[in-house]
């Protein structure tokens, strides 16, 4: 008998511990790389990683065209085999975009869809309960809500949060103010089989002190295994390992926001090997020669990812 919505949603939240916000390689010609994209798909889940995140804002989701962007969820879902939760990327700014998108995804089979507060529109917050409950009902899908203000311009207030987490689609937030008391009345006004994600590296530690569940990481595209070790840590009450292996990524995570995301973190990888550097303008590829360029390969040093 298949599991309701409603149901669902008083079982264990899947949506915990260290997911990826995967990049999305590049071919010399600026193509989709479908061989290096499953290479980093396999590549984390042999470190352990609890989850990935395919075309959120690493993934350059705002420069994929939607054929790209569901080819990328595809190639994710159809590696990742039901290994971890797939948890894709399916916001727009336009509420009927959005449906599209996330109808798609769930056709493909992902776990859930992470919903971005739409940009430049600039919503009231009845405007975003709104937006995110016409999706929730629509598509029987897990809904996992996403409040970046410093990209979309607007910013979705706990008590809203609240009110969206009544209902039984929306199973969390990736929160990305950076604004620990209002994650902490997140954490006090909604469920406890809400998840509270963290979507900054910079603040794992004391984001997960106060009742977070985790974090959608860009610094796990290069240290899967450290931040899957830290949420693990952190959700055992092993605060003295997860503080330090907070510090011991913080000064990478520095490095990786030295320019807009995703520019630094692919140029890490192609350091590594991984992949190759290129984005889609209007972003453009980091020089490694450049003060940035070598301050990024110093950290990747740091933490023993890159050798001398």
């Amino acid at each position: 008998m298949p599991v309701t919505a409603e149901e669902d949603n008083q079982a264990p939240n899947k949506f915990r511990g260290a997911f990826t916000a995967l990049i999305t390689p590049m071919q010399a010609d600026g193509s989709v790389d479908e061989k290096a994209l499953v290479r980093l798909v396999e590549r984390q889940l042999a470190h352990g990683i609890h989850g990935v995140v395919p075309v959120g804002t690493t993934g350059e989701s705002a420069t994929l065209s939607p054929a790209e962007h569901l080819h990328v969820v595809r190639v994710v879902t159809e590696t990742v085999a039901g290994r971890v939760p797939v948890l894709a990327g399916a916001g727009a700014n336009s509420t009927q975009e959005a449906l599209t998108l996330t109808r798609a995804c769930h056709e493909l089979g992902v776990d859930g869809t992470l919903q971005v507060t739409p940009y430049y529109n600039k919503p009231t917050q009845d405007g975003l309960v709104a937006h995110f409950t016409k999706i929730a009902e629509e598509v029987d899908l897990p809904v996992i809500l996403y409040n970046v203000p410093g990209r979309t311009g607007v910013d979705m207030h706990p008590d809203t949060v609240a009110r969206l987490a009544e209902h039984p689609n929306v199973h969390g937030i990736k929160e990305a103010s950076g604004d620990m008391y209002k994650d902490a009345q997140i954490r006090e006004q909604c469920p406890d089989d809400f998840a509270l994600l963290s979507g900054d590296d910079f603040t794992i530690l004391p984001f997960m002190s106060i009742g977070g569940d985790g974090v959608v990481s860009v610094v796990s595209n290069i240290l899967p295994g450290i931040i899957a070790n830290l949420c693990e840590s952190a959700m055992a009450g092993g605060w003295t390992s997860a503080r330090a292996l907070h510090y011991h990524q913080l000064g990478l995570t520095r490095a990786l926001f030295l320019q807009s995301n995703p520019i630094p973190v692919k140029a890490a990888m192609a350091m590594l090997g991984l992949c190759k550097p290129g984005v889609r303008l209007p972003l453009i590829p980091m020089n490694p020669e450049s003060e940035h360029g070598q301050a990024l390969a110093a950290a990747l040093k740091d933490v023993g990812a890159l050798q001398s």
